[in-house]
């Protein structure tokens, strides 16, 4: 292992041994994690609160296998060492300030990454910029854009339209030339998404498939990322047009669809598919890494898309944050700090 001198041997990290409410969560000094082959250690400045570690606290969504079992799964912060190289994964040098994907364990003062999950920050952006990236833009991007990119002229829409995923999303369809349409479920929220460029829709006040209907004319519309899950499938398969695709990357809602209508996915020539991001293997996230690094952090650096930001709180107030989260009112990113170069 190279490493940056004087590292301390134990470290801050938020853990919990039962799942349950946010009241679970706390704060323990452990060891500092050793990084293995092609792996990298991080000083995290600032990490990212994502809705797969609510329900991975709740029980709801275990680790994968060889996983670490700590919550936090996007951080930004500094390389501080190396474990041994790996054949075709460029490591980033000691000292370089990264964000990165991280496979669990990122509520943390150090935290232990896949090198070829890592990238650099987007020129002008501090650590609580940077830490809203990856979880994201990862999901969005493997979604939506790969294996092949949207027509320039497609029609998007994308539920819980001013959420992290949301708001992101968003963005990327504009910026590619799409036109997207978005859910939401006060008139704050859906303003924030007109703001991003969507066409937005009350779901407690109308019918989104009734709406986009209205609004494409009747063409539907070409993708759908939902995140809602059973309750939506019906109109999602409603609202899409002829040949195109609903992708499904979480389950808020509940599994079950009920008294679902199938034939329209074969009269219409429809696509139903799903993923989750955190049980791909490394070469497949480093190749997301690759494509967003190539064709989206260009945007990040002129400011042309950006993360939002709805809420900071310091490492120690996860409950807090999770709390937060849970109640749904934010718009955008809750990140934690962890130290005081994360501004």
């Amino acid at each position: 292992m190279s490493a940056a001198p004087l590292l301390p041997s134990t470290m801050k990290a938020i853990c919990f041994t039962q799942p349950g409410a946010p009241d679970v969560l706390h704060l323990e000094t452990i060891q500092i994690p050793q990084p293995g082959r092609g792996e990298v250690l991080v000083r995290v400045m600032a990490a990212g609160v994502n809705r797969p570690d609510i329900m991975q606290r709740k029980g709801l969504y275990p680790p994968p296998p060889g996983a670490c079992p700590r919550l936090g799964l996007e951080i930004a912060g500094e390389v501080v060492a190396h474990g041994l190289p790996q054949e075709d994964v460029t490591m980033p040098a000691i000292g370089s300030r990264v964000c990165a994907l991280a496979n669990g364990g990122g509520y943390a003062e150090y935290c232990l990454v896949p090198a070829g999950q890592c990238l650099p920050w987007p020129e002008g952006f501090n650590a609580i910029e940077a830490a809203a990236l990856p979880e994201t833009f990862f999901t969005v991007w493997s979604n939506l854009f790969m294996p092949t990119m949207l027509p320039k002229d497609a029609r998007v829409l994308i539920h819980g339209g001013s959420s992290g995923i949301g708001t992101t999303a968003i963005q990327l369809v504009k910026a590619f030339g799409g036109t997207p349409f978005a859910t939401a479920g006060t008139d704050e929220k859906c303003a924030l998404c007109e703001q991003l460029g969507a066409q937005a829709i009350n779901y407690k006040t109308e019918d989104f498939a009734e709406r986009i209907a209205e609004l494409t004319k009747g063409k539907g519309v070409n993708a759908i990322l939902d995140m809602v899950g059973g309750p939506y499938f019906e109109r999602n398969l409603k609202s899409l047009a002829f040949d195109g695709k609903l992708i499904i990357i979480a389950l808020q809602g509940g599994a079950k669809a009920e008294q679902a209508n199938l034939v329209r996915i074969m009269t219409h020539r429809l696509i139903v598919t799903g993923s989750t991001l955190r049980p791909r293997d490394s070469a497949s996230k480093a190749r997301i890494a690759q494509e967003l690094k190539a064709k989206v952090w260009p945007l990040l650096t002129s400011r042309t898309i950006r993360p939002l930001i709805h809420q900071t709180l310091p490492l120690a107030q996860a409950a807090a944050a999770h709390q937060a989260m849970e109640d749904g009112h934010h718009l955008g990113k809750i990140i934690l700090t962890v130290d005081s170069l994360a501004v």
